[in-house]
């Protein structure tokens, strides 16, 4: 009998390291690359980035010409009557009359005051704009997915934590009954150990709800199945050595809401041009090859066709139009202002984003040697306090109260880096500096 029950342990052992060694361990470098792949916002705004990469075309601008083909055929029924000039008169019901035009024609404006040339500028920068916006969105994203992975870590952490106390608990628990067994301690201290052991067990429960959870969220950024499980790396690595001046500079040059606001200024210029462009004339060739026949049951002609090349050209100017064109001129002035004015209040915005976001990031930064220090104290007192209450020199209030100390100045360290990190996303993020 004892060797089937060791043998069971031994099966369920290997049963429970190979579950364990099946769990996916995520890194924060494989979470990105899935998102990358996969997250659905990223994924539209790829497809919305190529959507204007290919509209910039000549034909878009309008450099090209177009052909069009057409057929007509009309077709009627008509009682009909005709009187000529020598007074004779004929009249026929019934009469069929029919018509067929079908040919092909050719039209290109050759100049329309260099307005295509502005409107291809301005679909390049169209382009730039859908290259800036895929930019921002990833940013997003991937901060998303930073700030949601290192929040698991947090969570796997304080998991960890309330382990930890669990066994102290529980160890405190056998102490009490074995004290009460021999008449060293009451049934109050006993029944004391149990309701903090159950306490303890009901806080370990609501942290696994926040781990599962926790991982539920990051499988949605990540655009996966959300029982798809895994495990996450312990340690939040905090990126101590960012410099404030560096951080405004990349932010100027690489924020890609401030690039969106500068290329908008630039698409309101050229719009400009477009509108000015209407203040010169406008010329097209025109061309075509025709072939046309019609049929009369009734009239001098019964029978009529023709066919051949038709070719010439066409201009026009705008002389007056009620104002409209300055109206239209002083309208796109106002929006390049407009932009203008966009792309200060972006940088003041920007400025004070980054100012304030890295003063937090230096103040969780001293939280994390601060609560690093506490943790390694409180580590101490636990050690020293749980050796007194194992000799009873000490109450088992105070016990709990150095275990409960111990617990909190682990979930403080741990939220003090986690905070830490996010402030580092969050000014890497404004920087336009993430590196995915």
């Amino acid at each position: 009998m004892k060797t089937k029950n060791i043998l069971k342990t031994l099966i369920l052992f290997l049963f429970c390291i190979a579950k364990s060694n099946a769990q996916e361990v995520l890194t924060i470098e494989s979470a990105i690359k899935i998102a990358l792949e996969n997250n659905f916002e990223i994924r539209i705004a790829k497809n919305t980035s190529k959507i204007s990469e290919t509209n910039v075309t000549l034909g878009n601008a309008g450099m090209l010409p177009t052909a069009t083909a057409s057929v007509v055929d009309n077709n009627s029924i008509q009682n009909s009557s005709q009187t000529r000039q020598d007074g004779t008169s004929t009249s026929l019901n019934n009469a069929k009359n029919n018509s067929l035009t079908y040919g092909v024609s050719l039209g290109w404006t050759i100049f329309d005051g260099m307005k295509m040339f502005a409107r291809l500028d301005q679909l390049k920068e169209l382009e730039k704009l859908g290259d800036t916006e895929l930019k921002r969105t990833i940013l997003s994203k991937i901060s998303q997915v930073n700030s949601a992975y290192y929040d698991l870590v947090q969570q796997q952490q304080q998991l960890a934590a309330l382990d930890t106390t669990i066994v102290i608990s529980t160890q405190r628990l056998d102490l009490a009954k074995n004290r009460f067994s021999i008449g060293k301690a009451s049934k109050l201290e006993v029944l004391n150990a149990q309701v903090d052991l159950n306490s303890d067990q009901v806080a370990l429960l609501r942290q696994k709800e926040a781990y599962a959870n926790a991982k539920i969220l990051l499988n949605q950024y990540l655009a996966r199945d959300s029982k798809v499980d895994f495990k996450v790396m312990d340690v939040v690595t905090v990126d101590e050595k960012l410099i404030l001046a560096d951080l405004l500079a990349l932010a100027q040059k690489q924020n890609p809401v401030l690039e969106a606001q500068i290329i908008n200024k630039r698409i309101a210029e050229l719009q400009l041009k477009q509108v000015k462009a209407d203040r010169y004339p406008t010329v097209q060739l025109t061309s075509g090859y025709n072939f046309s026949e019609s049929q009369s049951s009734l009239g001098f002609t019964t029978e009529a066709s023709s066919k051949g090349l038709n070719y010439g050209f066409n201009a026009s100017l705008n002389i007056f139009d009620g104002f409209n064109q300055h109206r239209n001129e002083k309208i796109a002035k106002l929006d390049i202002e407009n932009t203008q004015i966009a792309i200060e209040q972006q940088n003041n915005i920007l400025n004070t984003q980054v100012s304030t976001a890295f003063q937090t990031y230096l103040t969780n930064l001293e939280l994390i040697g601060l609560e690093e220090d506490n943790e390694e104290i409180a580590k101490q007192n636990l050690s020293i306090t749980l050796d007194k209450f194992k000799i009873g020199t000490i109450t088992t209030i105070e016990f709990r109260t150095a275990q409960l100390n111990y617990v909190n100045a682990k979930v403080r360290y741990s939220n003090a880096q986690y905070q830490a990190k996010l402030s580092e996303i969050a000014l890497k993020e404004l920087a336009g500096n993430i590196n995915f």
